[in-house]
């Protein structure tokens, strides 16, 4: 699932509210132990056009 959600992540980055909305509905699927991961992959690869998305989000999973 986590490959998945990586994949689906890069192929909607062209868009702002649909990169958040599968976000979202990522971290809703992925299992705990691939959250950190995840989250790690997401800073590094979107954290230039994506960084407030990633904070706000990420942050409500704490």
């Amino acid at each position: 699932m986590l490959e998945y959600a990586k994949t689906i992540l890069v192929k909607v980055s062209f868009d702002k509210m649909l990169f958040e909305k599968e976000l979202r509905k990522a971290l809703r699927q992925l299992v705990p132990d691939e959250l950190h991961q995840f989250k790690a992959w997401c800073y590094e690869q979107f954290a230039k056009s994506y960084r407030r998305i990633l904070n706000r989000v990420f942050a409500q999973l704490a």
